[in-house]
C-alpha cells in the first residue's frame, strides 16, 4: 500500500481479525512503512506502529453523516437506548459524592468524583507499563495542546507545543 492510504479494520495482532478503525465514518492513515513494520494514525491523533503483515481495509467505513443525523425527539433517543443522564450535584449524598447541601451547592471536593467516589474528569486511566506501550509512539495530540512524544527505540522524551 502506498503511503497515505486511508484503511480501516486493522489487525493489530497477527490472525486476531479487525480492531482499529471499525466505527461508522473511522479512517486510519498509513504514514511510514520501516524494516516489518507500519506506522498509522488513529482518528485519536494517536500514533501506532503494526506489523506489515496485519492485514486491514482500504477506505473509509460508510454511514458517514451518522452524527449529524436529528433524532427529533428524546423519545426517538430512547429507543436507541440511550437514557436520561442525571447530574451528581442535583442527587442526595447518599446517592452521589457531589450530592447535597442547601440550593445550588458546589461540589464540596477538590476534584470531581465518580458515582463510586473514583476520580472524574482529567484523569488517566489506562494501565501503566501495558504491553502495547512500546507500539504507541505518540499518545493522542487532539486531547492536549502540550504533550510529550515518546520515541520509540530509546525512550527518550522531547517537549512540543
Amino acid at each position: 500500500m502506498p503511503l497515505g492510504t486511508a484503511i480501516h479494520n486493522i489487525e493489530i495482532t497477527l490472525g486476531r481479525s479487525g480492531q482499529l478503525a471499525r466505527a461508522a465514518a473511522a479512517v486510519v492513515k498509513l504514514i511510514a512503512k520501516e524494516g516489518k513494520s507500519a506506522t498509522l494514525k488513529l482518528p485519536s491523533g494517536e500514533v501506532h506502529l503494526i506489523s506489515k503483515n496485519c492485514s486491514a481495509t482500504v477506505g473509509q467505513v460508510g454511514n458517514v453523516g451518522v452524527n449529524q443525523k436529528s433524532l427529533g425527539r428524546v423519545g426517538s433517543k430512547c429507543w436507541l437506548g440511550k437514557r436520561p443522564v442525571v447530574r451528581g450535584v442535583v442527587m442526595n449524598p447518599v446517592d452521589h459524592p457531589h450530592g447535597g447541601g442547601e440550593g445550588r451547592a458546589p461540589i464540596g471536593r477538590k476534584k470531581p468524583a465518580t458515582h463510586w467516589g473514583y476520580p472524574a474528569l482529567g484523569i488517566r486511566s489506562r494501565k501503566r507499563n501495558k504491553y502495547s506501550d512500546n507500539l504507541i509512539l505518540c499518545d493522542g495530540v487532539n486531547r492536549r495542546d502540550y504533550f510529550f512524544l515518546r520515541l520509540y527505540k530509546n525512550k527518550k522524551y522531547i517537549f512540543l507545543k
